[in-house]
């Protein structure tokens, strides 16, 4: 009797477990959705190119959404590691369970992401695919907040930039800069900084639990 109640799985067992699963999903999701946001990333390049600069946009968007949802769920698995380990877990139970609802929900958006035949289409020059790039484009409207369009918009500068044929040997060093050289620069800057901002803040988050671990 007492070795089978010793042995009974508790909520706060189930919960850990359930983490766990969430917690290897999202790293098996990321590996395959990392080719998805490669391949939108080439495309973009392809499309600039060739000069359609609406579709590398669309292309740029859809991986920013995707880069977003992995986010997400990053930090939901984040706060669920944290309610579970706390001692007063009888009391965050409900927390925890909502959580771990949450993160499924993402991991499900997540996968429905994953698909290459679909990130393929937004090259489609038939009209099922230029009906689908619509389609794509009108819901990325209502997930992506104007910060988000505004460092996709940037992202296009600068990809925009590195197609442009390289200066001539011999350029004067002190020429002016021209609007449009101004304008690039400018969207570099922004994204420079919004990488530093992301890994101090990063640091911030994994000092307190670095000072949580014992000598």
């Amino acid at each position: 009797m007492g070795n089978n109640n010793s042995k009974r799985i508790t909520s706060h067992d189930r919960a850990i477990l359930d983490m766990k699963l969430q917690r290897d999903k999202i790293k098996q999701y990321r590996k395959r959705i990392q080719t998805v946001l490669n391949r939108e990333h080439e495309i973009a390049i392809e499309c600039l190119r060739k000069g359609d600069k609406s579709r590398a946009k669309l292309a740029l968007r859809r991986k920013k959404y995707q880069e977003q949802l992995l986010e997400k769920a990053d930090k939901q698995l984040e706060t669920l590691e944290e309610l579970v380990s706390t001692v007063e877990f009888s009391l965050m139970q409900k927390d925890v369970l909502y959580g771990l609802q949450q993160g499924n929900e993402a991991l499900k958006e997540i996968h429905k992401e994953m698909s290459l035949e679909a990130v393929e289409k937004l090259m489609d020059e038939t009209a099922e695919g230029i009906a689908y790039q619509k389609e794509i484009d009108a819901l990325l409207g209502s997930r992506l907040t104007n910060d988000d369009e505004d460092e996709v918009e940037d992202e296009l500068i600068a990809l925009e930039a590195e197609q442009l044929p390289a200066a001539p040997m011999g350029e004067p060093a002190t020429k002016a800069e021209t609007p449009e050289e101004a304008k690039i620069r400018r969207a570099k800057e922004r994204i420079l900084a919004r990488r530093q901002a992301l890994e101090e803040a990063r640091r911030a988050e994994e000092q307190p639990k670095r000072e949580m671990i014992p000598a």
